[in-house]
């Protein structure tokens, strides 16, 4: 109870702060071509997700090679809120922070014991895109109100909860708690209304350590696919939106509002705060789903996502001829 209300304080207390001094500090948010709003904003307001996940993380006993890669990566996305950083050096950055965190990951932690060095270096290549993959991809969804916040209470409110009833490390449940409570005080400040954004601080930090408990917690492929069913609206909008930009021909590093979110948003007109429900209703449901049939093993995981991928596709493609 205290944790979950220290938290909830922490991620209030940096929109807070950012909404007061934001401007000052040169942490503003001003519309360009990828943006879904229309003025500046102040940003970076993550930094309270960053605390309670520090503050929680260290005394509770949380491994220090998982979060204090995490931390300074937040850390880095932070200055990026401020100052142009060239993606390069972002990229560099999460390489090294997912090196380090891998390396603790499967080495140190014994996930890949008794395996052949081919296998090794497979899931090490995996797990390494993986964290990075899902750390760009929150940081890409983060475009309206309220999508991420309400997105990272879903996921790590489940996460903790799947976590407490598989008896995992009490350490990581309390982390989980952490960051979902430390969103559900972030979120009053960039939902229905946004007085501030969450930046790269909070959505990097939230999508790498989301990673960073599917891989740590999966001991087959079936626990993996659940665990990323709990990110399923996340993934699914950026692969049908990276697939209709490689058609089209797009420069996949070129901004742009192609997301199917940012679609419903703004040339559907629908507002911002039902998108943000909608995506976090099908978030829990899909989550609910995964959670239930764990138990029928991989192949089912692979029906369900398979089929509602399949689904969120053809949706899509609807909603795509509104762009």
């Amino acid at each position: 109870m205290v944790i979950g209300l220290l938290s909830v304080f922490l991620g209030a207390l940096g929109a807070f702060m950012v909404s007061r001094f934001g401007c000052r500090l040169g942490l503003i948010d001003r519309p360009n071509l990828r943006s879904s709003h229309s003025r500046a904003t102040p940003k970076g307001a993550g930094v309270g997700l960053l605390m309670a996940f520090v503050l929680v993380g260290i005394p509770s006993g949380f491994p220090s090679p998982i979060w204090l890669p995490a931390a300074l990566l937040s850390l880095v996305s932070l200055l990026g809120d401020r100052f142009e950083i060239s993606p390069k050096v972002r990229l560099v950055m999460q390489f090294a922070a997912t090196g380090w965190a891998c390396h603790w990951l499967f080495v140190r932690s014994g996930l890949i014991s008794n395996r052949s060095r081919l296998e090794i270096t497979c899931w090490l290549l995996f797990a390494a895109l993986y964290l990075m993959g899902t750390a760009n991809i929150y940081n890409f969804m983060d475009g309206i109100n309220g999508i991420a916040g309400i997105t990272g209470i879903v996921a790590f409110g489940i996460l903790a909860g799947v976590g407490w009833a598989r008896g995992e490390r009490p350490e990581w449940i309390l982390v989980a708690l952490a960051i979902a409570a430390a969103c559900g005080g972030f979120l009053p400040w960039n939902f229905p209304r946004s007085r501030v954004f969450m930046g790269d601080v909070g959505s990097v930090l939230l999508g790498f350590m989301f990673a960073v408990f599917a891989v740590c917690w999966s001991q087959n492929p079936a626990d993996f696919l659940m665990f990323a069913a709990f990110l399923f609206p996340f993934y699914a909008d950026e692969l049908v939106t990276l697939g209709t930009r490689i058609r089209s021909g797009d420069s996949l590093t070129k901004p742009h509002r192609r997301h199917i979110y940012q679609i419903l948003a703004n040339q559907m007109r629908l507002p911002h705060w039902r998108v943000s429900v909608i995506y976090g209703v099908l978030q829990l449901s899909v989550a609910t789903a995964a959670v239930v049939i764990r138990p029928a093993g991989w192949m089912a995981e692979v029906a369900l996502l398979g089929t509602l991928f399949a689904a969120f596709w053809v949706l899509a493609s609807w909603v795509q001829r509104h762009e």
